[in-house]
């Protein structure tokens, strides 16, 4: 089984010059789309491997790709997973271009704290994409779509964070106004509902182990006010938060995403997850704003 989606999405960034008025100074930033497809669901049972079905199903949907004019597929995979490396790069000609970490966080039985140096602001559909295309527009992969993203239902809202006093949830007046006087540090960022959709599930963890998380959680539901962490349960089906469109600027910006990660914290707690998730570059500052486990998280993707 193989599946595949195509998104319109922006490669670089080009200048724009303002030709009406014929004014040199007036350019800006605009970006530069092209279809982009994604492989993901590769599954090839035990019993079939090293017969080339993984090679006919790839090549098979990359006819698909260039049938509806995309023009660059890639995929993502665990850097150890050599099978899957050597099928994409060796006979599928795919190359190495980016090593993102996937960085994941449990979520406890109590509610985390949000800095109180912090306003969290959930924003409305049209202020988070005014937000988001004003500022993100010509990042590489920025969906054209981001309205449709926003819009589905899957979506939990998005989340700006902004230095407590510069605004409150009452007094704020759009993202107009915050784009021409933002304050020197924010973050945003939106949830995903995973949940809905599919479940994990961690498999060939002993008995002691699954004791030993079992305790944690249970110790964190009779004492929460102690805060101490507790292993969430992952070893039955679980579901779990995805954390997109992480995003900020100034020197306190990961600290604010920080609050916003504590925030979203919650906000799964509320809906019953076990972890939180989020895919980050290898060298993004805003990474240290992004609390995780190590054990659970995956540093160097391909």
């Amino acid at each position: 089984m193989i599946r595949g989606c195509i998104k319109t999405v922006t490669c670089g960034k080009k200048i724009s010059r303002n030709s009406k008025n014929n004014d040199p100074i007036a350019t800006k930033l605009v970006p530069v789309y092209t279809k982009l497809a994604y492989i993901l669901g590769l599954r090839v049972s035990p019993s079939h491997r090293r017969m080339g079905i993984g090679l006919k199903l790839v090549v098979t949907i990359e006819d698909w790709f260039t049938q509806n004019g995309a023009e660059y597929s890639y995929i993502a995979t665990e850097n150890d997973n050599r099978a899957s490396i050597n099928l994409f790069t060796d006979k599928c000609g795919y190359s190495r271009f980016r090593t993102p970490a996937i960085l994941v966080n449990p979520v406890f039985a109590h509610r985390l704290t949000v800095s109180n140096q912090v306003t969290v602001i959930e924003l409305s559909l049209s202020d988070a994409e005014l937000l988001y295309r004003h500022r993100f527009s010509t990042v590489e992969f920025f969906p054209r779509d981001i309205d449709s993203v926003l819009n589905n239902r899957l979506n939990l809202g998005t989340f700006l964070a902004v230095p407590r006093g510069f605004y409150t949830r009452e007094s704020w007046s759009g993202s107009d106004k915050f784009l021409s006087d933002p304050p020197e540090s924010w973050a945003v960022l939106s949830v995903w509902n995973c949940k809905d959709v599919f479940r994990l599930e961690v498999r060939g963890a002993s008995r002691t182990r699954k004791t030993l998380a079992k305790t944690t959680r249970v110790v964190d539901k009779l004492l929460p006010f102690l805060r101490l962490p507790s292993i969430p349960e992952v070893f039955r089906p679980f579901g779990f938060h995805f954390l997109y469109g992480l995003g900020g600027e100034g020197p306190r910006a990961a600290k604010f995403v920080n609050a916003l990660c504590a925030h979203a914290h919650n906000l799964a707690k509320e809906k019953g997850c076990s972890v939180v998730a989020t895919e980050v570059a290898k060298h993004e500052p805003l990474k240290d704003g992004v609390p995780h486990w190590k054990r659970l998280s995956c540093d160097h993707d391909l």
